[in-house]
């Protein structure tokens, strides 16, 4: 019977880096003979990615949602995610990568769209079960240095994207007040630093969480 495999989490705002830096943790666990998936929320599988589209790029008729029906769609594509993909992939022994989880529904519904955190976690519990990140990696960046990125990007931004500074600051502000209060699981990383440095950082911390799991 394969190992359990270790389920990674990079949490952040908008334009901090998690994409990239999930990128290259792959590489660099890769080289390491580790197996690794990498993968999203929402998305990761067909079922996941079709309310993505849903819930990022909804069509026009698709006009002032409420943030607990916000909610729900990102844990319908969050189940789907995980028994498709995350639980068999942890339970072959596979190293999990994925860019966004739970924090961010906590960060960015429950502390930004002001959803009850009870209801969300009441719905995590059910959801989610013990299938909980091994560690997760707060990318931390100001927001003026964000918004920067997300220009220099000159992509269309996304239903999220769109929402006002003062959103954006209450979900920078939660995610914070994750990393204090589950200091066992959470790393906070610089995301101004270079790419390569904050791989390195990122493997360190890795490193030092999982060092007696390997």
């Amino acid at each position: 019977m394969a190992t359990r495999g270790r389920f990674i989490t990079l949490e952040g705002g908008e334009g901090v880096g998690k994409s990239t830096l999930a990128t290259a943790l792959e590489a660099r666990l890769v080289a390491r003979g580790i197996k690794v998936v990498r993968t999203r929320e929402p998305g990761g599988t067909p079922g996941a990615e079709a309310i993505r589209r849903l819930i990022l790029n909804p069509p026009a008729e698709v006009t002032g949602r409420e943030p607990i029906a916000e909610t729900l769609l990102f844990y319908a594509a969050r189940t789907d995610h995980l028994d498709k993909l995350i639980r068999p992939a942890l339970a072959a022994g596979s190293w999990v990568i994925c860019d966004r989880f739970s924090d961010s529904t906590r960060a960015y519904q429950a502390a930004a769209g002001h959803v009850p955190s009870e209801h969300i976690e009441t719905i995590d519990r059910i959801c989610v079960g013990d299938t909980t990140p091994d560690i997760t990696l707060i990318l931390d960046l100001p927001l003026s240095a964000a918004r920067e990125r997300m220009i220099a990007r000159a992509n269309d931004k996304d239903a999220i994207e769109s929402r006002v500074a003062s959103y954006h600051e209450a979900v920078h502000k939660a995610f914070l007040d994750i990393a204090r209060a589950n200091p066992r699981r959470c790393v906070v990383l610089d995301a101004s630093a270079a790419p390569d440095a904050l791989a390195t950082a990122a493997l360190a911390a890795i490193d030092a969480r999982l060092s007696g799991d390997r």
